[in-house]
């Protein structure tokens, strides 16, 4: 059965040289994972900018009030007279975008739409992975094979031009750009789970489940999936920043979400064109800059939670 992580202590009583017997107490798998963590000023320095992000993302419509900036509104005095977006000043505290708006609030729009679809998208992926990888793992025979090769079918097809075609075919929009992305990463987390399920069958808790009758739908979800959930938390986290690159790269191409709808990817695309010419440097930096911030952010607290989880990590 899985390990319990509640905070029950064992006291042991040890003779130190010269002195009297002292308690010592072992700590629970959960005292040992924040012990770790909290020693990887990395991780947390991750987790803060992430929560940071965050907090921006959601209070959008506040700093949309504070400076009386519409995410959508035109401002024709914020360009000059070649079309050129004018910089910073101390009510366009990052300067405009090349139609007049204010970049600091479709930014912190764009950090809404951004970590939305990398965590929808993440989830879908999950829940597809997991369930496949658990069936596949555990079931074996003509089942595996069936499944490993559908997830190799998937991840040969192209991702850039299955996007382009769907954007295309049915429009670019949100949802589109959800099913693009769930659909090239569940087979990644399914074969991580499979791998793990093909080693977990074997142990003796399942073959103590088998020998008291109990069926292969609770040995699945009721024994071996609890000690998917570490690992499996641990992989998502990793993964939300490659989706919402993949979220950026797309919209970056235009196949992904479409003006007037604020987006990182879309901001990075406009600016290019200035970028060439060396003009409206805050037009490119900003975004890219904050763009890079998550995606480090969810990188760093990703590796942070591996190694607090992994017992084979040494510090």
């Amino acid at each position: 059965m899985t390990q319990s992580a509640s905070d029950v202590t064992t006291s042991f009583q040890v003779a130190p040289a010269g002195g009297e017997p002292e308690g010592i107490q072992a700590r629970s798998p959960r005292q040992l994972f924040w012990s770790r963590f909290r020693e990887d000023k990395l991780a947390i320095a991750g987790g803060v900018a992430i929560v940071v992000m965050l907090l921006l993302a959601l209070s959008a419509p506040i700093w949309e009030n504070i400076t009386g900036h519409p995410y959508d509104k035109l401002f024709t005095d914020r360009t000059d007279a070649f079309g050129i977006p004018l910089g910073p000043t101390n009510s366009f505290w990052f300067g405009s975008d090349d139609l007049g708006r204010d970049l600091f609030v479709r930014m912190l729009y764009g950090a809404r739409v951004s970590l939305r679809i990398a965590f929808v998208a993440t989830g879908v992926e999950v829940a597809i992975g997991v369930l496949v990888g658990l069936v596949s793992g555990f079931r074996g025979g003509a089942i595996d094979v069936a499944l490993s090769r559908l997830m190799d079918l998937v991840l040969s097809i192209p991702f850039l031009l299955l996007g382009i075609s769907l954007a295309v075919a049915v429009g670019a929009s949100e949802t589109l750009v959800i099913f693009i992305i769930a659909f090239f990463g569940w087979p990644y987390i399914a074969r991580i789970v499979r791998g793990q399920v093909l080693s977990l069958r074997e142990s003796q808790f399942v073959e103590a489940a088998q020998s008291l009758g109990a069926g292969s739908s609770w040995i699945m979800f009721r024994e071996i999936l609890p000690n998917l959930v570490a690992p499996v938390l641990t992989y998502a986290t990793l993964i939300i920043p490659v989706n919402i690159l993949a979220e950026a790269a797309l919209s970056f191409l235009g196949v992904g979400i479409q003006e007037p709808t604020p987006a990182w990817g879309t901001m990075l695309d406009r600016a290019t064109d200035y970028a060439a010419l060396g003009e409206a440097w805050w037009y490119m930096v900003f975004p890219g800059a904050a763009l890079f911030i998550t995606v480090l952010g969810f990188n760093l607290l990703g590796d942070g939670l591996r190694d607090a989880l992994d017992p084979r990590t040494g510090r």
